[in-house]
């Protein structure tokens, strides 16, 4: 009996405060303060255009190249974030992206846009996405999704309120003064934050999921995986990447092609920006929903139903004859829209493990710039050539089409080819 009761005492118990939550709502923060204020650029337009007299499609070059910078930038932070941890990363990408905007506020020339807001922001912003996902994915695996949705509702939430924040400013102060107050808020909140972020469960002497003691099957089951060399290997990790090509390319494209179209049927500017924010408002949603489902139905069904849901979206679009269908269309695409971006870092993790996790999310998040870049310019020149979008929405239709393909070859676990 006194062998029993000493046995019980001595077996390892879960902790009962698990640090992966404050992870997850540190990472929420930086998402709302870092990708609000980031995506909110073109509230600044007009000011700088007023002020200098640069064409719409010059300023907004800036935005492109910040994107691209983004895109290739991810590969190396999510490299070292596999290696060092967020910390020091997340410091690091607080400084760059508050110095460019405070270099912003003293901007006189087009290259120095080009250089401050492109490339130093653009810097700056690279390790929002694949260190804070990669970071959070360790720190969970039954959980895994839905915490990767919840950390992906701070972009939404960041893009809803940051341009309202913005606007205010700007009626308050010239816009010189709002880049710089802009830089002190990202420069201080990320390094504040920054601090609170821990790589793993281990160096906290926790495990995954808070599922048992360091050493158990469960704390070892969150750091393997494929190496980088055996992914890029595989079919899946390809596969991935054409995907995320494809769906940013409709994404980033309806961003900014959807109320010039509304415009142009009819629909005043005020109700077109409704519909938009009505998209965004969705988009929520769809990341917290598919985020918890990817934990219940897999990461692989999960994606065919957002790339299902956003065809059916598209299709609903080029037929659309009504502000109703409109809005329908902006509740069914802003759901596959936050969906989409919630469901990569459990997709990668599900793959090729979490060993690797940081260089494969960034790599597959640089393919998906690719579209992003890509996607808009070409939409506007197949408007140019066709005069109607109807050609670009059924092309964007074949690509979701394509990745609803794609996600449904994918086999359910990775192997070397």
């Amino acid at each position: 009996m006194l062998e029993q009761i000493k046995a019980r005492d001595e077996t390892p118990k879960q902790n009962r405060y698990f640090y992966g939550y404050v992870v997850v709502a540190t990472s929420f923060a930086i998402q709302v303060i870092g990708w609000g204020i980031h995506n909110s650029y073109g509230v600044f337009f007009n000011p700088i255009i007023k002020e200098f007299g640069w064409s719409r499609a010059s300023v907004a070059g800036a935005a492109s190249i910040s994107i691209l910078v983004h895109g290739l930038l991810s590969i190396f932070v999510g490299a070292l974030n596999d290696r060092i941890g967020p910390r020091l990363i997340m410091t690091g990408c607080g400084l760059l992206m508050g110095s460019g905007y405070l270099l912003m506020a003293k901007a006189d020339n087009l290259w120095e846009i080009y250089l401050y807001y492109g490339i130093i922001i653009g810097m700056g912003v690279s390790g929002t996405d694949v260190v804070l996902l990669s970071t959070v994915a360790r720190w969970f695996i039954r959980l895994r999704g839905a915490m990767s949705g919840i950390l992906k509702v701070g972009t939404g939430l960041g893009m809803v309120i940051a341009p309202i924040f913005i606007t205010i400013l700007l009626a308050l102060y010239p816009w010189r003064t709002c880049f710089a107050i802009l830089g002190a808020i990202i420069a201080v909140s990320y390094v504040v934050l920054a601090q609170f972020l821990v790589r793993d469960p281990a160096l906290k002497g926790q495990s995954a999921d808070n599922a048992g003691p360091i050493g158990s099957a469960c704390g070892r089951l969150a750091e393997e995986g494929l190496t980088y060399r055996e992914a890029i290997l595989t079919r899946q990790f390809w596969s991935l990447c054409l995907i995320c090509v494809l769906t940013v390319a409709c994404t980033y494209t309806m961003l900014m092609h959807l109320v010039p179209h509304l415009i142009d049927t009819g629909m005043t500017p005020a109700k077109a920006a409704t519909v938009l924010s009505t998209l965004g408002a969705v988009s929520i949603v769809g990341r917290l929903v598919m985020g918890a489902a990817a934990d219940r139905i897999g990461a692989k069904m999960a994606l065919a139903f957002t790339f299902a849901m956003m065809f059916t979206g598209l299709i609903v679009l080029n037929k659309a004859g009504s502000a109703l269908m409109y809005y329908l269309f902006a509740v069914i695409h802003g759901f596959a829209h936050g969906a989409f971006f919630a469901l990569m870092s459990p997709a990668v993790a599900a793959f090729f493990g979490t060993r690797s996790h940081g260089i494969l999310l960034g790599s597959v998040i640089f393919s998906g710039t690719i579209g992003g870049a890509a996607g808009p310019i070409l939409g506007g020149h197949l408007f140019d050539v066709t005069g109607t979008y109807s050609v670009l929405f059924m092309v964007l239709a074949g690509a979701s089409l394509g990745a609803f393909t794609l996600a449904l070859s994918l086999s359910p676990k990775a192997q070397r080819s």
